[in-house]
């Protein structure tokens, strides 16, 4: 019974909180009846610890801290199969979005390497206008202590044309930087 969790009325930081997450993913948790479509659908659900199912019913229950601590929401591909698949119209994949951005501003990451990896990835898109898989990896690697982890497989994908050294050029970069320039103005990281 270690792993049991109480249940308790909800505080009214909790149902705050909540309200400001639905508000920032433009859906709300009442909608979901707990069909499980989502976590059938989800195609990363085999890796996390709660299914997309199971961190809705933490959110319709006031347990906040449960959703903010699951390792599910960092796992999330974001592909948004469980939003497509919800017979409710919930956005689950708008959900775990927010609250992956809660868990940010709040400074509970359960797993650093993952959130290394999320700031790399939009860093090189914010700057690049698309992934720089070099550039991801190097910083990834870097940041998170792990600085020759896949070395061996990079000579071999730049021979074969899978890895370029320097970043391609897109158009409409400026474009792509004033949408993160909005959302930073916006209050977003």
């Amino acid at each position: 019974m270690e792993n049991a969790i109480r249940l308790v009325p909800a505080s009214k930081e909790d149902k705050d909180l909540l309200a400001r997450i639905e508000k920032e993913a433009g859906t709300s948790v009442s909608l979901c009846y707990q069909c499980g479509k989502c976590s059938a659908g989800c195609p990363v659900a085999f890796a996390m610890d709660n299914k997309p199912r199971q961190v809705i019913r933490f959110l319709q229950l006031g347990l906040i801290e449960a959703a903010l601590g699951s390792d599910s929401i960092w796992i999330c591909a974001s592909c948004e199969t469980c939003s497509a698949r919800c017979p409710r119209g919930v956005d689950i994949a708008s959900l775990m979005d927010a609250l992956r951005r809660e868990a940010l501003r709040q400074g509970k990451i359960t797993d650093k390497k993952v959130a290394v990896f999320n700031k790399a990835f939009l860093n090189g898109v914010k700057n690049f206008g698309r992934t720089y898989e070099a550039g991801l990896l190097l910083t990834h690697n870097f940041l998170t202590g792990q600085f020759f982890k896949d070395a061996e497989l990079g000579l071999p994908m730049f021979k074969r044309g899978k890895l370029g050294l320097l970043p391609e050029k897109i158009k409409g970069r400026e474009e792509v930087k004033k949408i993160f320039e909005r959302v930073e103005e916006m209050g977003g990281e």
